[in-house]
């Protein structure tokens, strides 16, 4: 397959004109361009080749790890082997909120750079503060060159981002950032994600991006937007989605609106790049050159494909925290071997997180079916959110265009009872222009608060 014309512009290590640090992302992004076409058994090969003397580090440096490896009757070598992560216990979120002379690592090589400190949202209620290395933001910039070269469009591009960790309305002449680094861009816009929809497609139309990055609670928003208002949406030549879970219906309504299927994301504060969209067939690409993604059932099994279970994530660079078989919280379903040619392993869907899922009445549990597709058939939903806080019962947000009739409203709850599976009582609460977020900035349609 042909390389990016973008790769042209990312120099392979250093050269005249090249500063330090473009120099050694550069020659990172060479690195992962070859190792994308290894083999899967290659791949995994060098992978527990690689934490192999991770853990012996970790083993040397980390009090928590040691400990993990001691309760597993473990050696660090046994961690080499697929056999040996399976029998190490993964590592919790509360793990990492121990002391961090407890938890961090006394001593980092000089290879891997300065420490550098680093949090995490605490959306699960559980916020845990990290340490990671210089290496470790090289290797992110990297992959952030690797989304280019996967799915860029050109140069000279203008860019919009509506996301968290946006204080206000910012605008410049250049994107800047590591793209900015190596290839010349259009002007940029950045936003708030909790700026009011109005707003945000206000700022949008008139700036007219070629590529904008945005939640895909947003981006639906938007889409609702235009609908209601039977308005035609602003013109972008490519939607880019993170952050957030992107349901199928989701991805539909947003190409059906404007001619482009999002491409997605997934990545976390933790770790960093975790999967990307493949650029030819859409499943999710694990980044396998700087992790190991495990998806288990719920008796720790490895999931085949097809089968859904929860994340567990080894960062083979961090030599500053013990991300080993970290329970990042996260579900995603196991896909197949690509039929781009490339080795790295794939995830067909990213589902979300545990409190994402519905508490039956008889206490099991699963992820929850809602009905949503349905809702604009019977009542005019612009926004919807479901809260369950007991067995039997679930608080239903609605944005709406204009309050319903008691028929729509009987319309819509029976189209949610069908779809969850039982006759829940259902209490809905009607909110203005838009539902609140997460502090993170983030969204959640379905949010379980049994257990919280």
């Amino acid at each position: 397959m042909r390389p990016s014309p973008l790769l042209a512009f990312v120099p392979n290590g250093p050269r005249p004109g090249v500063g330090r640090e473009q120099a050694d992302i550069g020659a990172l992004v060479h690195r992962l361009e070859a190792a994308q076409w290894r083999s899967p058994e290659e791949i995994a090969a060098r992978q527990f080749e690689a934490l192999a003397k991770l853990a012996g580090h970790m083993g040397r440096e980390s009090p928590l790890f040691r400990r993990q490896l001691d309760a597993a009757g473990l050696a660090p070598h046994d961690l080499g082997t697929q056999e040996g992560l399976h029998a190490f216990p993964p590592i919790r979120r509360r793990d990492l909120q121990g002391p961090p002379k407890d938890v961090f690592c006394a001593t980092v090589p000089d290879a891997c750079g300065e420490i550098v400190h680093a949090s995490s949202s605490g959306s699960t209620g559980e916020p845990v503060r990290l340490r990671r290395t210089a290496l470790d933001q090289l290797l992110f910039r990297a992959m952030t060159i690797r989304f280019h070269l996967w799915h860029g469009i050109g140069t000279g591009l203008s860019f919009c981002q509506s996301r968290a960790g946006v204080d206000e309305v910012v605008s410049a002449r250049k994107w800047g950032g590591t793209a900015g680094m190596f290839w010349p861009t259009g002007p940029m816009l950045a936003m708030p994600n909790q700026l009011a929809i109005t707003e945000q497609a206000r700022l949008i139309e008139g700036f007219q991006p070629d590529i904008l990055l945005i939640y895909p609670s947003n981006i639906v928003a938007l889409a609702r937007h235009y609908e209601a208002n039977g308005k035609a949406p602003f013109t972008v030549r490519q939607i880019r989605t993170t952050s957030e879970t992107l349901p199928d219906p989701d991805r539909a309504l947003v190409e059906r609106m404007w001619g482009c299927a999002p491409v997605d994301v997934y990545s976390s504060t933790e770790v960093g790049y975790i999967a990307m969209q493949c650029p030819q067939s859409g499943l999710y690409h694990v980044m396998a050159e700087t992790l190991i993604v495990e998806v288990i059932d719920d008796a720790g099994r490895p999931c085949r494909e097809g089968e859904v279970g929860r994340i567990v994530v080894t960062d083979l660079n961090n030599h500053a925290t013990p991300l080993i078989r970290y329970a990042i919280g996260d579900h995603a379903e196991v896909g197949p071997p690509c039929p781009c040619g490339r080795g790295l392993p794939t995830l067909r869907r990213i589902l979300g997180r545990e409190r994402n899922l519905v508490t039956m009445p008889d206490g099991s549990r699963h992820w929850p079916l809602t009905g949503r597709s349905r809702y604009r058939d019977v009542a005019p939903v612009l926004q919807h959110q479901m809260l369950q806080r007991e067995r039997d019962r679930i608080e239903v947000r609605l944005v709406i265009e204009r309050p319903l009739t008691d028929g729509e409203e009987a319309a819509l709850r029976a189209i949610m009872q069908q779809a969850l599976g039982h006759p829940f009582a259902l209490d809905f609460e009607y909110y203005e222009h838009r539902l609140p977020m997460a502090p993170n900035g983030k969204f959640e349609e379905f949010v379980n608060l049994i257990d919280g």
